[in-house]
């Protein structure tokens, strides 16, 4: 297995597993970090997950640099013969469109291709959740068809609903929570991703598996109107 570890400042080091992001590397990003956690290192307070890479911070008055780098090392040759968690799919109901997808148009022709063909494209995948990133609980997916692939706004948007689903680039996402962003939106999914009130707060998790499911403005009303 290939990797490179560089400092990040003097209480965390970056574990970098090259620069292909797929399937592959992701799985080996979630079960290093779910091994590191699991063995619950004195010194490691926190495991932060990249498309291919793992930053990790530690307290350096508790555990060395050296002895961080040590078990690391050790931890990695265990990869190959740990076996990933159970993952979990999740259907996401989208309303592609209108006012619920003020981009969808734009993407469309962008690409050379029909709003349906965008539906279509987009709902075909089985998205992998690679890691949780820039807002609480927002997904960064693998498995967007290059068809439909789109740059970001040259403008983003000051505000953007929770529950908004984007296409930037060759990601896709959904704002788990209303916040300034410049991805293309595409659709609107009446199921909450965050709840700061819950014991865990975020519906999704790294390893998940993501099916968006296509549904009509009746639909989405009654998922709306059928939440406490």
């Amino acid at each position: 297995m290939r990797y490179t570890v560089k400092t990040a400042g003097d209480q965390s080091i970056i574990i970098n597993f090259g620069e292909q992001i797929n399937e592959q590397t992701s799985q080996t990003v979630q079960k290093l970090s779910n091994i590191i956690e699991s063995n619950g290192i004195i010194g490691v307070e926190e495991v932060v997950l990249g498309y291919t890479t793992l930053l990790i911070n530690y307290v350096p008055t508790k555990i060395s640099y050296d002895t961080l780098l040590s078990t690391i090392k050790v931890l990695l040759k265990d990869i190959a013969l740990t076996k990933m968690e159970e993952r979990n799919t999740i259907e996401i109901p989208v309303l592609y469109g209108n006012e619920m997808g003020p981009d969808l148009v734009d993407v469309a022709k962008l690409n050379h291709l029909a709003v349906e063909e965008v539906i279509k494209l987009h709902t075909e995948p089985d998205y992998s959740v690679y890691f949780l990133g820039f807002s609480p609980g927002f997904p960064f997916l693998g498995g967007l068809n290059e068809k439909i692939a789109t740059p970001r706004l040259e403008n983003p948007r000051k505000k953007v609903q929770a529950g908004s689903v984007g296409i930037a680039n060759y990601q896709t996402g959904i704002y788990p929570v209303t916040s300034p962003g410049g991805w293309r939106i595409i659709g609107h999914t009446p199921i909450p991703l965050f709840n700061s009130n819950d014991a865990d707060p975020f519906l999704l998790s790294p390893g998940d598996i993501i099916k968006f499911k296509s549904i009509t403005k009746k639909e989405y009303d009654e998922i709306i109107n059928s939440r406490p």
